[in-house]
């Protein structure tokens, strides 16, 4: 019995002692933690500190200079996907840096040829090339553009692959898939503006590329139908699109052996960058309209934009009649476009203001020397009095004074008058009218198809304001 109440004895020592230790243990711990909750206290207050001190930096700041993003749609962009193929099995062997280092190289040139074509680039992600034709400037010639940019990329590829492959070196493979539609583009920047373009035409350039074959341009039917002018295309199948069926796919063989200068039809010769001309002047006609309607004086009531557009309607018209080239049309076309912008700083001598003009802004837009020099003289051609000395400058002439024969002639010949009055050239309307009679009597069209549409009419016209002189 007794040595049970010493087993007790020792037992409740032991657990008095261990009581012992954990309340030691527990005041050790609630220092720690009261130490703690001090530090803890400290770096909350440096922390709201802080934080006041960055209100304050922020409140100073100029947020107007912060970047800013904003999206933009674009109703026409031409997306191209281009992918190295092989660039993994190529990594790992062990020429691989230096084809890491022409693959750098290669996507160098395709910077260039972007941007020698106006084309955006938008992003390099690792072996796939990325840029968008018609951003940030929208324009009508972008599935053109795009085209003959994946052209001049594919022959570039394939005059370095060939370096290698007759040394018997790997070199890459590439696919190239194209398409057509509208974009969001979110853009950022400041010195310079990227572009994020997102929406389904992205996706679908991009599957177009994974469907090709390679060294082949894989294009959609609906860059194919704003193309199939320029280039030699074959049905490559469809590709179903999620809510819209089944996408059809082309694949552009070359340009057209009628547009080439070759007859691999890889190169575009000039009957090709007239054409491309020709539909550029679709742009061109909206840019130069829109700077007359701004900057055109307020007394200009006759030469105002809608002389500009019955002149180039007229031209076209004359010279289909007269049957010119299509070179000459663009020349004819282009030179009507400008042939008053020079009335922007005053009606004396505008027309060698608008001659001059045209040197300094068509070089960016694919105007041969030639060209430019040839619409300059079509310009001066329409100084008064006229004294054409060939064929398309007797269409400019007529082209003028085309309304001297039409049934509306009264009402355009009344504006020219109150424009000459607001400047004091001539104010009585008596005196305009025998003016007029006298100069459509002189006045004769120097074309055949001139002479056809308005002679008869004008004959008519001067009878009829003979009998309003007084």
């Amino acid at each position: 019995m007794e040595e049970n109440n010493n087993d007790i004895d020792q037992n409740q020592k032991a657990l008095v002692k261990r009581i012992a230790k954990l309340i030691e243990e527990n005041k050790s711990l609630s220092s720690q933690v009261k130490e703690l909750t001090i530090k803890n206290n400290d770096l909350s207050e440096q922390i709201d500190r802080l934080k006041n001190k960055l209100e304050k930096y922020k409140d100073g700041i100029d947020h107007s200079q912060e970047e800013k993003t904003t999206a933009v749609k674009f109703n026409m962009v031409t997306i191209l996907f281009l992918d190295v193929q092989g660039f993994k099995t190529i990594s790992d062997d062990s020429s691989s840096q230096e084809l890491i280092d022409e693959l750098d190289s290669i996507n160098l040139e395709f910077d260039r040829i972007s941007e020698k074509h106006k084309i955006a680039k938008i992003k390099t992600i690792g072996d796939t090339y990325m840029c968008a034709g018609g951003v940030p400037v929208k324009n009508i010639t972008n599935p053109v553009d795009v085209v003959v940019a994946a052209f001049e990329m594919l022959n570039y590829f394939t005059a370095r692959k060939a370096i290698y492959t007759a040394n018997n070196k790997a070199f890459y493979e590439i696919k190239i898939g194209i398409h057509t539609g509208a974009v969001m583009a979110n853009t950022s920047g400041k010195k310079k503006i990227s572009y994020d373009l997102k929406g389904e035409t992205v996706n679908i350039a991009s599957r177009l590329m994974s469907a090709a074959q390679p060294g082949i341009i894989n294009i959609s039917i609906m860059t194919y139908e704003l193309v199939k002018e320029y280039f030699s295309c074959e049905y490559y199948g469809k590709m179903p699109v999620k809510f819209q069926g089944n996408l059809e796919m082309y694949q552009v063989k070359r340009i057209k052996l009628a547009y080439s200068v070759n007859r691999e039809g890889l190169v575009p010769n000039e009957i090709f960058k007239t054409k491309y001309l020709l539909r550029q002047f679709t742009d061109l006609q909206e840019i130069i309209l829109e700077k007359l309607e701004k900057e055109l004086p307020p007394y200009l009531y006759y030469h105002n934009v809608k002389h500009t557009i019955d002149f180039v309607t007229q031209a076209e018209l004359i010279a289909w009649g007269e049957g010119v080239s299509d070179e000459d049309i663009l020349l004819l076309k282009t030179a009507g476009l400008f042939h008053d912008i020079g009335q922007i700083q005053g009606s004396k001598d505008h027309e060698d203001r608008g001659a001059a003009f045209v040197f300094e802004y068509l070089p960016a837009l694919g105007y041969s020397p030639e060209q430019i020099k040839k619409i300059s003289e079509l310009i001066m051609a329409t100084k008064l009095p006229p004294k054409p000395n060939n064929l398309l400058e007797m269409i400019m002439c007529d082209s003028d004074l085309d309304y001297l024969g039409r049934s509306d002639f009264i009402p355009i010949s009344n504006t020219l008058f109150e424009e000459l009055k607001a400047q004091n050239i001539i104010t009585d309307f008596n005196e305009w009218n025998k003016l007029q009679v006298k100069f459509l009597s002189n006045h004769h069209y120097f074309t055949k198809t001139g002479n056809t549409l308005r002679e008869v009419n004008k004959q008519e016209q001067i009878e009829r304001i003979k009998k309003l002189i007084v």
